[in-house]
């Protein structure tokens, strides 16, 4: 049985599931007694938008899509995000068996790993599979829905409409749910960084393709852009759920990465 390794546990996030089981029940904690929308946790997303830096500085703008997230229930749920390590042209899918995470493994959705290479002419690039932007979201799977099938899908140089009719296609199942991976602005000092960010979420939840373009500096903004073009299509409707940025952790403002959290639910 092949399995898609670990590649960042103990750097990105730990590898102890004790300390991971804790942290998410910290942030939960926090959400439990000063979040004031509780209703908001009783919607059902059918995608979110997660960051994907180191569990300290990210992890709980993370925790607050997955805690939601869960509601779904989903039966399968597939992973997008961009490529770090290596250059690729499109999306790369790998035909593992099963996905290595501390807390356990989870089982991958074959059939639609073989589906979606042979309906979208997917390819496996197994060296872009060593990706930290999709690694660090299948413990909140693992933890918020830990039945459900798993696909990774990690992209390089792709077309936004292309990733898009991936996402149209996956969202047509009412038991598939889609991650898109992605950090916002890199480096800039505080306020800098607040003005840039605030171009990508109101990109996010104006479903406004162009603005993108108009200063967002998302790594993951191709997946954004595709997650955009696929909740227009599908009627879905934007919630902005958290923003902070790494200052929030460690105390520099001199030059920061932005995260952001999203959900998008069908409208009522």
């Amino acid at each position: 049985m092949s399995t898609r390794e670990t590649s960042v546990c103990g750097q990105f996030y730990p590898s102890s599931p004790t300390e991971i089981k804790e942290m998410f029940e910290h942030y939960n904690k926090i959400l439990d007694e000063h979040f004031s929308d509780k209703a908001l946790f009783k919607k059902k997303p059918k995608a979110i938008i997660v960051p994907h830096a180191g569990y300290i500085y990210s992890a709980f703008t993370a925790n607050v899509a997955f805690r939601m997230f869960k509601n779904s229930h989903a039966k399968r749920v597939v992973v997008i995000g961009p490529s770090h390590r290596v250059y690729l042209k499109g999306t790369s899918i790998c035909e593992y068996d099963q996905y290595e995470t501390p807390l356990g493994h989870l089982q991958i959705d074959t059939m639609l790993v073989n589906e979606l290479k042979e309906r979208f002419g997917l390819h496996c690039i197994p060296e872009a599979h060593h990706e930290h932007s999709t690694e660090v979201q299948m413990p909140f799977v693992k933890t918020y829905d830990g039945e459900a099938l798993v696909v990774e899908l990690v992209y390089g140089d792709e077309s936004p409409l292309r990733l898009a009719k991936v996402i149209e296609y996956l969202l047509q199942d009412t038991d598939t749910a889609v991650v898109i991976s992605t950090d916002l602005s890199h480096y800039y000092d505080i306020n800098k960084a607040k003005r840039l960010d605030g171009i990508c979420l109101e990109a996010v939840q104006n479903l406004d393709t162009g603005m993108l373009h108009q200063g967002c500096e998302a790594c993951g903004k191709i997946g954004i852009e595709a997650m955009l073009i696929a909740a227009k299509n599908r009627g879905l409707e934007p919630i902005l759920l958290d923003y902070r940025t790494s200052a929030d952790a460690s105390g520099d403002d001199s030059a920061v990465v932005g995260y952001m959290s999203a959900a998008f639910v069908e409208k009522e």
